[in-house]
Order: structure tokens, then sequence, then C-alpha cells
């Protein structure tokens, strides 16, 4: 047992992308997604608890009473028509759509506590294997047989995996390439991992950390924030308005193993439910990529807001950034809360309701850097994203402007941030939250430290090429030389303009 070839990375991705081609044509990827997802978390979690029992057995020397009841308060329970291996076992059946969704409810019923949102909401009522979206029930059939024959070919317990991040990363891999995939569908709830890895060092939380992402899509960025606190000690909390991508975010925590992360659904803006004594939850970090401009948010019942979120003012209703940044910022732990969200550049200069409460923020010192990012990042849209950071402990009334946008590596649907671009803008900030950059140009067309009085001076425009001067000079242009190029090429033109003159006469023209 002990040499045994352990799955790694590449395998396991291997195996579950090829698991997508039983689905490819029929179905758009931004729905498949759901059914290759939800099978390999079936997968881990059968395979977590058939090595479990099988390690319980034998402690028990066969005792299988006893191993059944050890087994109740593991992770999860899994009843035994609910197993992968049940299912396997059963997929020539005529009924195995119906065979799955069964499985499915009972492995809900059975950690009613751990796969259910508060609201009573389940983290599978989105999804039906035995849906007519899969085709006739002959090829619905034959896709679900081939699907669990895919799936068959992988181990996922602990003693046959490379490392334990694996399924999360498989898991975070298929979340990235069905983005990329379906464009814009997928998009909507998936920050490209350097984003996320960026947005993650810039606001790295402390061990002890609480840690939100108020609009968390698949939980990945949630995920990065909570690597870089260096050990377990941190909690997660998340919430996200879409069911489905809900219903991912749930599982993504688990095959990360973060089984305490609280993760709700429901609409953030217009009903938050991180809550403590009927207030706001306070966290240490808010993280976040919210939709950009969001169209109906909420704008008429921000007024009435019982947590009063809204006091700056309340942005236009045909665009939501404010509105988000608002609600993190009050999320934040006063005296220390950290907030880095991804923003559309309009948020920095836009007028009217957003002018006021962009200088509001900045009047009670709370914005701590502003960061262009290269445009094309992220699926579905081209247009250039920035960085934004907000401290409820800042050191120091100065801001940070960094245009980090000509630093990438171009991608042919997208570009992408390297590693080094990423640690050139995070040591940057490090060094401007250490006190070590004077006022003024910190880094030539790369960076610069911004006065209260240089902001003030721009009427609180936080447009970056205010302050990081990108200009090119354009190489002097050798006058006499051009010239002397201008007479040789008309020369030549009037010599080719006689020889067709001569040609045409020739022929008679």
């Amino acid at each position: 047992m002990e040499n045994q070839q352990k799955t790694d990375q590449l395998q396991i991705n291997r195996v579950v992308w090829k698991a997508c081609d039983t689905f490819r044509g029929v179905i758009d990827p931004s729905q498949y997604k759901d059914y290759i997802l939800t099978m390999l978390f079936l997968k881990y979690v059968s395979d977590v608890y058939k090595a479990k029992y099988s390690e319980y057995l034998n402690r028990y020397e066969g005792d299988k009473e006893r191993a059944t009841r050890s087994m109740r308060h593991e992770r999860f329970v899994i009843p035994e028509t609910s197993s992968f291996d049940y299912l396997y076992q059963h997929r020539t059946a005529d009924n195995i759509g119906e065979l799955i969704d069964m499985a499915l409810a009972d492995i809900e019923d059975a950690n009613r506590e751990k796969m259910s949102s508060e609201d009573g909401s389940s983290i599978f009522r989105n999804i039906s294997f035995n849906s007519a979206n899969l085709g006739e029930p002959k090829e619905k059939n034959a896709r679900l047989k081939n699907l669990l024959v895919d799936f068959s070919e992988l181990e996922l317990d602990e003693s046959h995996l490379e490392n334990n991040d694996i399924i999360g990363d498989a898991y975070m891999y298929l979340v990235s390439t069905f983005a990329s995939e379906s464009g814009k569908k997928a998009g909507e709830f998936f920050t490209p991992a350097e984003v996320s890895t960026l947005l993650a060092k810039l606001t790295k939380s402390k061990p002890g950390a609480r840690i939100c992402d108020p609009t968390c899509g698949s939980g990945s960025l949630l995920i990065k924030a909570g690597k870089e606190v260096g050990n377990n000690n941190f909690s997660l909390y998340g919430q996200e308005v879409n069911g489905s991508t809900w219903a991912l975010a749930m599982m993504n925590m688990f095959l990360h193993g973060f089984d305490n992360a609280v993760i709700r659904w429901g609409d953030t803006l217009r009903n938050p439910k991180l809550k403590e004594d009927d207030k706001l939850m306070k966290f240490d970090t808010v993280i976040a990529n919210p939709p950009f401009s969001l169209d109906k948010w909420g704008a008429e019942e921000a007024a009435h807001d019982s947590y009063n979120r809204f006091w700056r003012g309340i942005p236009p209703k045909s665009k939501g950034d404010w509105a988000f940044i608002s609600h993190m910022i009050e999320a934040a732990q006063e005296g220390s809360g950290k907030v880095g969200v991804v923003i559309p550049h309009g948020v920095l200069f836009r007028g009217a309701s957003e002018g006021k409460i962009r200088k509001q923020v900045i009047d009670e010192n709370l914005l701590e850097a502003v960061i262009g990012l290269p445009a094309n990042l992220f699926f579905g849209t081209g247009i250039p994203a920035a960085i934004a950071i907000f401290n409820k402990g800042k050191k120091t009334d100065n801001v940070l402007f960094i245009d980090a946008s000509r630093e990438y590596e171009n991608g042919k649907n997208q570009n992408k941030l390297r590693p080094e671009d990423v640690s050139h803008i995070v040591s940057v900030y490090q060094q401007f939250t250490a006190g070590q950059l004077e006022p003024g140009v910190a880094e030539e067309k790369y960076a610069f430290v911004a006065t209260p009085a240089d902001i003030q001076e721009n009427d609180y425009n936080l447009n970056i090429p205010r302050y990081v001067d990108t200009f090119e000079e354009e190489a002097e242009v050798d006058i006499p030389a051009v010239q002397k190029e201008i007479d040789a090429l008309e020369a030549e033109l009037a010599e080719v303009q006689a020889k067709m003159r001569d040609y045409l006469k020739d022929l008679g023209y």
C-alpha cells in the first residue's frame, strides 16, 4: 500500500475535465458545471467516509456496530444508498437520475445542520440529475453512466492524495475553466486566481481574524484570504445572492476542509444576513469583487436601511458600487478593520452622489490605497479595474496610488498578472504601510504618495493619472533629416511618374 501511486493535481484535473466531455454540446457550461462539481463533491465525501469506516473496522477488529457508532461523530454521515459506490453499482439502472437525486436528498437529511442555511435552503436544492435538461431518458442515462464511470477512476480520500489541497484546487480549476469557457455567465461569480491572491496579500489578516466576503460567489477569494493568514486560526464568512452559486461556495468550503465557514444565501445590500444581536457583524477583513456598477441594487430601500449603512449618502440607483463599499466599510471592525474591493475606474472620479460619498470617506481618512490593474484580466469583460483599500486603523493621512496597468502577461483570451507583478504591487504597498515612503513620487511612472492637500487640489478626484505620471516623452524629431527623406521620396516619385507617362505614351494613351 505504501508505495502506491498518489493522485496528483494534474491527474485529478484531467479526470474532472474529461468528465465534462459527457455534457459538452448538450447544455451550456454555466449549467453543466453544477453537475460536475456536485459529482466531485459526492465522490469526495463518499471516499472520505469509506476510508474512515474501514479505519474504525480495523480498530474494532471487524465489529460493524461499533464502527458505525463511531462514524456518527465524523465530518459527514453518508447513508449507504447515497454513497458513490452504491450509485456506481447501479450505473446502468433505468432510473439512475432519480437514484442520484435521492442520494443527494438523503445526504442533506443526514447532515442537515451542515448542509443547509439558516433559512432552510439546502445545497443540492438547485440541481436535479433527473432533469429533462440532460436529454431524452435514454441519452440522459448514458450520460450519467459515463459521468459515474469517469469519476470512479479517482480515489479521493487522504491516503490516496499527494496533498490535502488537491480536491479544493481541482474544484477551483474547474470553476475557473468554466468561467473562461462560458465567458460572462460564469465570470459573474469568479475572480481570477491572481487577482484573488493580490487582494488577499494586500489585506493580509492576522491569526484569529474574522474574514468576510459579502459577495462571495463560489468562495475562492475568501479561501485565498484565509490561506494568507499562515495558520488555521481564522474564521470565514460570506454571503451570495445567487442560489446555485451559494451552493457551490458551500461545497467549495467543505472540499477545502473549512467546515465551519458561515456562508449565507441572500442579497447583501437589501438583506444582510451576517449579523450579531440584530446589528451588522463586524470583521477584521472585508474583501470582495462585487458586480460592477450594478443596476437596481435597492436604492429605494437604502434611505430606510435599518443598519444605517448609507449615512454618507445614497449611490445612484443604476450604479451600486458605492453601496457595496459603504456596506463593507460599515462591516469592518472599528479602529482596525481592513477593506479590499475590486472596482471599475468610474468609482474613482464620477460626480454627483458618488462624489459626495467619496469625499466623506476620504475626509474620514479611511482610504489607504488605489491600485490600477491591467485591462482584460476578468472573464467576460475587457474593462480595466482597480483595487481600493480602506483601513480603519490607518497610520497616516496620505494615500498611495499605484499604476500597475502596464505589468502583465499577454494572454490569448485574457491578460494575466504574473507572480512578479503581484509582488511588485505588494512590496510597494508594504513599504507605504510601514511608513517608509515620503509624499510625492515613490517610484517613477508607477507609484505616488498623495497628501490630503493633493487630493483636495484635485477636487477629490482619485483618477490614477492625476497622481501617477506615466507620460512618455516622444523622441525628438530631427527636422533636417526628415526633410532630406521627404526630398528623396519626392524625387523617386517624380522618376516613377515620368516612367509611367512614357509607358502610357507607348501604349497610345
